[in-house]
């Protein structure tokens, strides 16, 4: 624990509700949870704009990435949350805080949206609910994001919820299924500091 944030213990079982959504711990026990991560991460619009490190192609690499994100929580690094529907349940995608730096509250933050879910404002309410929550609950000053040039949807998203693009890193993440070629990315932070933006989309 530093003097800069607040107690991270409770990425590992924390909730948040508001905007139409609830965000939830993804549970790698779940056979639900296992498959929304997989169709999520091979789903050809997320593989268009995201290469992982470790790619996600079967059940058993969903479970793993999915372990993994637990036992980030549970060591204070980060926080993966399940986007689901605050009224049935439905889980309509992901969004995760990563990278946390306790030291300097700084943090960044990465989402997707299952194809079933795109075009109601899910990542738009998703990111201002976890912003909100980072920078309240968590004590961050500052949040970033980054996507691929040309990623115009999560562009929007980033600029409706107040992250400021600041500008372009040039080769920064890699090309779409390749990890020996790069791409520019656009990078995009919102301080605690900064004015509020409009409200968020309604579901």
């Amino acid at each position: 624990m530093t003097a800069n944030l607040r107690d991270l213990s409770i990425l590992s079982t924390a909730r948040v509700t508001g905007n139409g959504l609830r965000l939830r711990p993804w549970d790698p026990g779940s056979g639900a949870d296992v498959e929304a991560w997989l169709r999520g991460n091979t789903d050809p619009e997320f593989r268009r704009w995201n290469t992982p490190i470790s790619p996600v192609t079967d059940r058993d690499a969903a479970e793993d990435s999915l372990r993994v994100r637990t036992a980030r929580a549970l060591e204070g690094s980060a926080v993966a949350f399940a986007i689901e529907d605050a009224d049935s349940g439905t889980t309509l995608g992901h969004i995760g805080i990563n990278d946390i730096r306790p030291f300097m509250a700084v943090a960044r933050v990465g989402y997707w949206v299952l194809p079933e879910a795109r075009g109601r404002g899910v990542a738009t309410r998703a990111l201002g609910l976890v912003t909100d929550w980072g920078f309240g609950e968590l004590g961050l000053h500052r949040m970033e994001l980054d996507h691929a040039v040309g990623h115009e949807v999560s562009c929007r998203v980033a600029e409706r919820c107040g992250f400021r693009c600041e500008g372009t890193m040039r080769d920064a993440v890699f090309q779409a299924d390749r990890r020996d070629a790069w791409r520019d990315a656009h990078l995009h932070a919102r301080l605690a500091t900064d004015p509020a933006p409009e409200p968020y989309p309604k579901p």
